[in-house]
């Protein structure tokens, strides 16, 4: 046991991650840099997490204890947020707990490391009538007038997180009975509904494309391309998001993430059940859900106001 080294065994984590749980690239990635820096912090070198891994090599899984644990957690004050330290201290305590099912380690050490309290930002949003100008302005003019305008209405009329949206394919569609089906973390595929306004958005959009096309237009493969046909990333769909938002003049920055928010805490204000948008969203936790219920403060006030007997 005490010969075991920790590089090897962050990898072998990772693609238990990986092949077990689903975890995507960007996950691997961050838990990837957060165990590595805290090799780095055991061998007494926390710069070489950077540049100089290979310098981490003979780091030992035997060298990590609670001790070691908390004087990383201080280290990270102060170079971190604490959200991030939070999530460095999660990778830790899920990795042990690997080692420990594993029968590699007698005790998980970062188990009885308390994690640092921090105050969740509340999501930005925008209001419906906010949303509305924003949707409403889009000039939906040529082929990429039209298929930006399917990305807003698709964003917030299903409220899918944009990788989702990214990687919807042709065959994802119904747009019939107004459905698509998208992948989302974990590998985990759901259906999620979207209203008359995204359906006829994205029909408008394949149909110019195909007149433009076409024999040539894509049958199959991704709904949203690129002036290359290839698939449009997430990074060119935030793109999209930020320049009509700003063309609108609007107050809060605006990312595709915001889309979802506000899908989300629309749909609660209106009395939406708070289990049913879970599974639209698609959270593993109501807690993660809970965060949306913000606004619907009003709401409520005003039935407590109508209701409560000793108000």
């Amino acid at each position: 046991m005490e010969t075991d080294f920790l590089l090897p065994r962050i990898e072998a984590f990772l693609q238990s991650l990986a092949a077990e749980k689903g975890y995507s690239a960007h996950t691997l990635r961050a838990y990837r840099n957060d165990l590595v820096e805290l090799t780095a912090f055991a061998a007494g070198h926390p710069e070489w997490a950077r540049q100089e891994v290979h310098r981490l090599a003979g780091v030992r899984v035997a060298q990590v204890d609670a001790l070691l644990i908390r004087g990383f957690l201080g280290y990270l004050h102060g170079r971190n947020r604490k959200s991030s330290i939070a999530r460095k201290l999660a990778a830790i305590r899920s990795f042990f707990r690997h080692l420990r099912k594993l029968h590699l380690v007698e005790e998980n050490p970062a188990e009885g490391v308390r994690t640092p309290k921090h105050v969740k930002p509340l999501p930005v949003y925008l209001s419906v009538d906010e949303m509305f100008g924003m949707l409403d302005n889009v000039a939906a003019e040529g082929i990429s007038g039209l298929r930006d305008k399917a990305i807003l209405e698709t964003l917030y009329s299903g409220g899918v997180r944009v990788s989702e949206l990214a990687g919807l394919d042709m065959e994802h569609l119904d747009l019939r009975n107004g459905l698509i089906r998208v992948l989302g973390k974990g590998r985990k595929e759901r259906v999620v509904p979207i209203g008359a306004k995204a359906r006829e958005a994205i029909a408008a959009y394949r149909e110019a494309l195909a007149a433009q096309m076409g024999a040539g237009t894509p049958a199959g493969g991704a709904v949203f391309l690129n002036k290359n046909l290839g698939r449009l990333t997430t990074r060119s769909i935030a793109r999209v998001v930020d320049r009509f938002a700003r063309a609108c003049g609007l107050a809060v920055p605006v990312s595709p993430h915001a889309f979802r928010h506000s899908f989300a805490t629309h749909l609660l204000d209106a009395g939406a059940d708070l289990r049913a948008v879970q599974e639209l969203l698609g959270h593993r936790s109501l807690s993660t859900t809970q965060r949306y219920t913000h606004v619907s403060i009003d709401r409520l006030m005003e039935a407590y106001d109508k209701a409560h007997p000793r108000r």
